[in-house]
């Protein structure tokens, strides 16, 4: 069987990057279709998993960096890209519009894994995205491209969601059903070390969705030390405004993570995650993690037995957990223990099985 794999597009290596690692993997795809590729040899090897894959870009990748820019185009140039007639199978991994690739034969199986909430800049209810004025000003582009996602998020057969919170998000906004298969944590590289020092740590991208400035606001409160791990955006502006006490590290690579993350005395983490794969990599490591308790969180903390909640993203609220934090005696083991669900195995099994099935049972 002749398979590809479409993604939004390629450019740094994070969280849903590893999850298209996994997939590859299992299925050894001879063409990946995207948007843009940005990405540097390095991290396309790791992607990719060494193997040698054509990559076939859109004309999005005129525009280089800018390419985001010209979101609005983007369900557009999806709709455009020409998918292989021989290809029997595509996988889509979505964060935005990939699941909208179009099928070039009436016999291809489009099976999409839906990575987070799709295009959140449309579906924003508090503002992270656009501001008011920008937003009022956008509306009418913004409420066409609502339409478009909706409608393209039947193009795939089959959907997969990437946590309960996902599967519960497409049901309300595409009314549609999905299964849940959890993404790959790497739990084996993210060994238990029960000797935790005196810090916390923060690691994801640093952009305005993570809500890390109120991590930071809240420790500028604090003499508690944090170490923050990332880069983004919002990178400059979150060490003008830290205190002495928190330091930044630039991501280079999972060793630094783990480094970090296996000897912290807690995990913090204030954005709403669609899953979130860092939080289970720190519990692998027998680390508590500190969270919002909303968003995909909910599934993988265990209130006062591998962390704490706080309920508002709110600086006086995570430092009010912290407090609670600092009261309780946590199990390393149990929590590492509890991490192993969410194993690399288990998802490649389960995502083989779900493909096995569908494409077993398929008529066409």
């Amino acid at each position: 069987m002749k398979k590809a794999i479409a993604v939004d597009w390629l450019d740094k290596y994070g969280g849903a990057e590893r999850v298209v690692s996994s997939m590859t993997k299992i299925f050894q795809f001879e063409t990946c279709y995207t948007l843009v590729n940005r990405m540097s040899t390095k991290d396309q090897n790791l992607v990719f998993s060494n193997n040698k894959i054509k990559i076939k870009n859109s004309l999005l990748q005129l525009f280089k960096s800018k390419f985001r820019y010209l979101f609005f185009l983007f369900p557009y140039f999806i709709k455009k890209i020409k998918v292989d007639k021989s290809v029997e199978l595509i996988i889509s991994s979505s964060f935005s519009v990939a699941k909208g690739i179009k099928k070039t034969n009436t016999n291809q199986i489009h099976i999409s894994y839906i990575q987070a909430r799709n295009q959140r800049y449309l579906w924003d209810k508090d503002g992270i995205y656009f501001g008011r004025k920008a937003r009022f000003l956008l509306s009418p582009i913004l409420e066409l491209l609502k339409k478009i996602d909706i409608k393209q998020a039947s193009s795939p057969d089959y959907l997969i969601a990437n946590s309960r919170f996902v599967q519960n998000w497409i049901k309300e906004t595409y009314k549609l059903n999905s299964e849940i298969i959890y993404p790959p944590v790497d739990v084996e590289r993210f060994k238990l070390q029960k000797k935790k020092e005196n810090y916390f740590v923060s690691a994801c991208r640093l952009e305005p969705y993570k809500r890390v400035d109120l991590i930071v606001e809240a420790f500028n409160k604090s003499k508690e030390n944090l170490v923050i791990i990332g880069s983004g955006s919002q990178e400059n502006y979150l060490k003008k405004i830290a205190s002495n006490n928190i330091k930044f590290i630039e991501y280079s690579n999972s060793s630094v993570v783990y480094k970090y993350v296996s000897k912290a005395k807690a995990f913090i983490h204030a954005g709403i995650e669609d899953f979130g794969i860092a939080p289970v990599e720190a519990q692998a490591c027998g680390t508590p993690v500190i969270a919002i308790k909303k968003g995909g969180l909910k599934e993988t903390v265990i209130e006062n037995k591998t962390g704490v909640f706080f309920g508002d993203q709110d600086s006086n609220a995570i430092l009010e957990a912290i407090n609670r934090f600092n009261k309780i005696d946590f199990d390393y083991e149990f929590i590492r223990n509890e991490s192993l669900k969410y194993s690399k195995s288990n998802f490649e099994s389960k995502l083989k099985d779900f493909v096995k099935s569908k494409t077993a049972n398929d008529k066409r």
